[in-house]
């Protein structure tokens, strides 16, 4: 069921200490769709995940209120679309197809449970997008929101594509938007009301999820998500596989809408949850953009030349 699909919420409902543990989770149980791999759902002490491969992708990632989303920036649909996207994009990375999440959720009991209602549907709508489905959780009272989400992915019979393939001679290509959600990040900071695509992106990312197999069928050597910035990214790549990343900077799609600082939001701006790959020369597919080239060496180098400082480090001041 779709955003559109869900009831908003007609009068109050209380809040979620009001509600207590169990008769929230029985209010976001009921609005999640079921999908395919789950054979066994919530309600039971843990729920049972089909795996045809043998093998099964897992990824986690922690979302904390004021260091990676604020209240008065993103409602709770945003953000639960952003929670959910930036695990089933790296499940996409690894090649693989996302099957299910599992979400905990920390959060004030002072919180109206519409809140978390819209929350939950925000997470259940990107799942949709690829095809997966939340099977369970958890939730907890806190002092501030915190969001964990496990993400499991199935290869389906293919090996993981991961970051130490690159070889020198392979192309370098991204697919996706690049520097929107940094741009719009400054933008929040800056108090400024637009461009209103540019805050929706720093709110919500759409990551382009078909990119995994549209690597895996081109015979892509690397690939990852670029969730920390391309450079930062990129350097992960030339690190696991021992090589150089030349980057130029003419061929990195920088659209106006990102402003003067466009070159600097797309080269270390983060959290657009694009996709960055090497593929054999020649082999880069139609909708991905060639940006650079892998040589003997190390590092990676925009035009030549380090570029910097850039990128994402959650424990940097």
């Amino acid at each position: 069921m779709g955003a559109r699909g869900r009831a908003e919420g007609t009068g109050r409902m209380g809040t979620i200490g009001e509600l207590g543990e169990f008769g929230l989770i029985s209010r976001l149980v009921g609005r999640l769709p079921a999908g395919p791999a789950i054979a066994l759902g919530p309600g039971d002490d843990a729920a049972v995940i089909t795996a045809p491969d043998g093998r099964v992708t897992a990824t986690t990632d922690l979302l904390v209120q004021g260091r990676h989303f604020r209240l008065d920036w993103s409602g709770p649909y945003e953000i639960g679309r952003k929670a959910a996207a930036q695990n089933l994009a790296d499940v996409v990375a690894m090649g693989a197809r996302p099957t299910a999440l599992l979400v905990g959720l920390a959060v004030p009991p002072a919180t109206e449970a519409a809140w978390a209602e819209r929350l939950y549907d925000g997470l259940a709508d990107e799942c949709a997008e690829t095809g997966a489905a939340i099977a369970g959780g958890d939730v907890v009272g806190a002092a501030e929101v915190v969001i964990a989400v496990t993400a499991l992915g199935d290869l389906g019979g293919a090996p993981p594509l991961t970051r130490s393939g690159a070889r020198p001679g392979d192309a370098v290509a991204v697919r996706g938007r690049l520097g929107h959600s940094s741009a719009g990040l400054d933008l929040f900071r800056a108090g400024a009301d637009g461009p209103a695509e540019l805050l929706d992106a720093h709110r919500r990312p759409r990551p382009p999820y078909t990119a995994g197999a549209e690597a895996r069928a081109a015979g892509a050597t690397a690939l990852l998500d670029v969730s920390d910035g391309l450079l930062q990214d990129l350097g992960h790549i030339a690190a696991a596989s021992g090589v150089r990343i030349e980057i130029d900077s003419a061929a990195v799609p920088v659209p106006a809408l990102l402003g003067p600082d466009g070159l600097r939001h797309a080269l270390t701006g983060g959290e657009d949850h694009a996709f960055a790959a090497t593929f054999p020369a020649g082999a880069v597919p139609p909708a991905w953009t060639a940006v650079g080239r892998v040589a003997a060496g190390s590092g990676v180098v925009v035009d030549g030349r380090s570029y910097g400082p850039g990128g994402w480090d959650h424990f940097a001041s």
